[in-house]
């Protein structure tokens, strides 16, 4: 029988690499698992809207399965969708985390209570590696969220090339990301039927963190 699992997703280089290695290994997905902001627009941390995530799963020809949540209710309409995959067909759940044990604690927490495995397809690999891997697989992302405490706006919108992870290397920043220094969306790539189509309406600013603003 072969192993069906659903993709912890955020539309971000990190999820996408983990499914297409789980792919590439023989797994077949059932779906994308993906947070929303109850009564916002818009995915947590990306910042992604309903629209382009559709359009994402369109292209991918994967189902998505969207955990409609505020804060307090983040843990349990996680595991509830969790259960969902189940009825699909799902057996595990995939993330697209690399080595920050709190997040896979969490992530286990949650499988365990919904009884299916984890696997982590990424673990533990070294972060700059798995950016060169992203990008000479073939895939195109843009840089969609920047910390300004650490980068400026002008990585918003840029797509993640070696250049660009050269520039991001020497504000002394980590290349990867995994620290919240910046999130990306990806458009394109081998798993892609058809490039993502946005509009980009700008740039806002919210705290300290600048968004690309795109539709």
């Amino acid at each position: 029988m072969k192993n069906k699992f659903v993709m912890a997703f955020s539309g971000g280089k990190d999820s996408t690499l983990a499914l297409y290695r789980m792919i590439k290994k023989g797994y077949e997905p059932v779906a994308l698992l993906t947070t929303i902001k109850k009564d916002a627009d818009k995915s947590w941390t990306h910042g992604i809207n309903n629209k382009l995530l559709q359009q994402v799963s369109e292209s991918l020809e994967i189902p998505l399965l969207k955990v409609e949540c505020d804060v307090c209710e983040y843990e349990k309409e996680f595991e509830n969708v969790l259960i969902k995959s189940k009825e699909l067909g799902a057996n595990i759940c995939a993330f697209g985390d690399i080595d920050i044990e709190e997040h896979k604690k969490w992530d286990i927490e949650r499988c365990n209570k919904a009884e299916l495995e984890s696997i982590f397809p990424l673990w533990q690999e070294n972060r700059e590696s798995l950016v060169y891997e992203f990008i000479e697989s073939g895939f195109t992302t843009i840089i969609k969220t920047v910390n300004l405490d650490y980068l400026n706006e002008s990585f918003l919108g840029k797509k993640l090339t070696k250049e660009v992870v050269f520039e991001i290397k020497s504000t002394g920043s980590d290349v990867c990301g995994e620290n919240g220094e910046y999130h990306t969306f990806v458009i394109d790539g081998p798993l892609f039927k058809n490039k993502i189509s946005f509009e980009n309406k700008g740039i806002f600013i919210e705290r300290n963190y600048g968004h690309l603003d795109i539709i």
